[in-house]
């Protein structure tokens, strides 16, 4: 049996977003966001779940950050919700959503704990989506003065910076299918959105910079290697644009000032509203990458699709790796493939895994306890597979297990369960699962036998 291990200094934490755990959706002042539209929606969510209350932390915050401690963690990558901050996404800040992130990054750092704040993770105030969302490019100027006040109030103490989470991700499904907040089904309002996103990616990399010149600025990616459904030349290069698409979008236009080659006849620049002058403040040379990544993405060609010409035919070939319980495919060597990618595409960047997790229903025994030997089996293989693409080449820094705490799964409501500690939405009792133990001592000894 040979030794896992990871570089000295390496960062051991756990992931979580401010609308899927911190309930207190009215308090203090907060506005409303296009989660809490959506969610109070009839049909829009499975079993009517909202996240009015989840899993609470934002009254037991404190409770959450003894159980990180206690289980080794040296990062916390939360989210900040806009609406607590501004709650209409403009205008003077709100004191008591400021104190209230406040005391959580003293907290951290008394604790011995990296605060990751993420600026934007999905929660965007109603007030900006009646003004028109994303599609609407004078958000990306909004999203930038937010980001100066945050930066402004715990920049002092805060050295490392997340701005947006998984863009390719709200903006698909919140703009172009409509699954998520706010609902949207327009190619358009989809195309205009991505572009938006990424001048609000340059211009608040830009804000956050002009405060604290040294922060440590990135953007969490989702990504997934996409996979040709067969060896025809055709699927292959389907493949290639497939990857462009999801993840290189928001990726090339910050490190490169340019859209990748994605669509079969160039990016639809006019539909996209894109302007003299734009690609110069998409540019952002962000201090490293963060890395989203569940499994992989099987791609074939599409001849009678005009823009991309490809199809994800799914995540996984007939036979080959297991499911989660919400059908997603364990396949440990994406990472690996990703993060080298990356790498190889990219250089010698620093990379930071900010979310890698999976949805297992285990709940406590008869006595208690949450034998969740599928999660542990998960994270085995993937951290295994991180860590030969770190002996191969590849700079990361830290791991961020999704998720800390079982949460309120967007659309899916309460019913997937990614935490390593089990919460009981009734009584908001937490416990620990076995895989949140076996992750505490791989934390500990910063590896363990593969």
């Amino acid at each position: 049996m040979s030794r896992v291990r990871f570089p000295d200094g390496f960062h051991w934490g756990s992931a979580t977003a401010s609308y899927q755990i911190e309930g207190a959706w009215d308090a203090d002042g907060k506005g409303e966001s296009i989660w809490d539209r959506f969610a109070h929606t009839p049909g829009r969510v499975r079993n009517g779940d909202t996240g009015d209350v989840a899993c609470d932390s934002y009254r037991r915050w404190r409770d959450d950050i003894a159980l990180m401690k206690g289980l080794g963690h040296t990062s916390y990558r939360f989210s900040i919700a806009w609406p607590r901050i501004q709650p209409a996404g403009k205008g003077a800040p709100n004191s008591k959503g400021l104190e209230h992130y406040g005391r959580l990054v003293d907290a951290l750092l008394a604790a011995g704990i990296r605060p990751l704040p993420t600026l934007y993770h999905w929660d965007l105030p109603q007030a900006l989506e009646d003004d028109g969302g994303w599609p609407n490019r004078d958000l990306a100027g909004r999203f930038a003065d937010y980001a100066e006040i945050v930066t402004k109030a715990l920049g002092d103490r805060v050295k490392h910076w997340i701005l947006l989470n998984e863009p390719a991700i709200f903006t698909t499904i919140g703009y172009l299918a409509g699954h998520h907040a706010p609902g949207r089904k327009s190619r358009d309002d989809f195309l205009r959105a991505t572009h938006t996103v990424n001048l609000a990616q340059g211009l608040s990399f830009r804000a956050v910079k002009s405060v604290h010149p040294n922060a440590c600025v990135g953007t969490a990616f989702s990504m997934s290697p996409c996979e040709p459904e067969s060896d025809d030349a055709a699927d292959a290069a389907a493949a290639e644009r497939w990857h462009a698409f999801f993840n290189d979008w928001y990726l090339s236009t910050a490190l490169r000032g340019r859209y990748p080659d994605a669509f079969v006849s160039g990016p639809p620049l006019d539909r996209m509203d894109v302007r003299d002058g734009d690609m110069d403040l998409v540019r952002a040379e962000l201090d490293f990458i963060g890395i989203n990544l569940y499994t992989r993405t099987i791609v074939r060609a599409q001849p009678r699709d005009p823009n991309l010409g490809a199809t994800p035919v799914g995540s996984a070939r007939d036979g080959q790796g297991p499911r989660t319980d919400f059908g997603w495919e364990v396949w440990p060597d994406s990472l690996h493939e990703m993060v080298l990618r990356v790498t190889k595409d990219y250089g010698p960047r620093p990379i930071e895994i900010t979310e890698n997790g999976c949805s297992y229903a285990d709940g406590p025994d008869a006595n208690g306890t949450v034998r969740d030997e599928r999660r542990i089996d998960f994270l085995r293989g993937y951290l295994g597979a991180l860590a030969r693409a770190i002996e191969a080449g590849a700079d990361v820094r830290g791991y961020h297990a999704w998720s800390l705490l079982d949460n309120f799964e967007w659309a899916e409501g309460m019913a997937q369960r990614f935490g390593l500690v089990h919460v009981d939405f009734a009584s908001q009792k937490r416990t620990i699962k076995e895989s949140g133990r076996w992750y505490a001592r791989v934390a500990a000894e910063n590896g363990f036998d593969g």
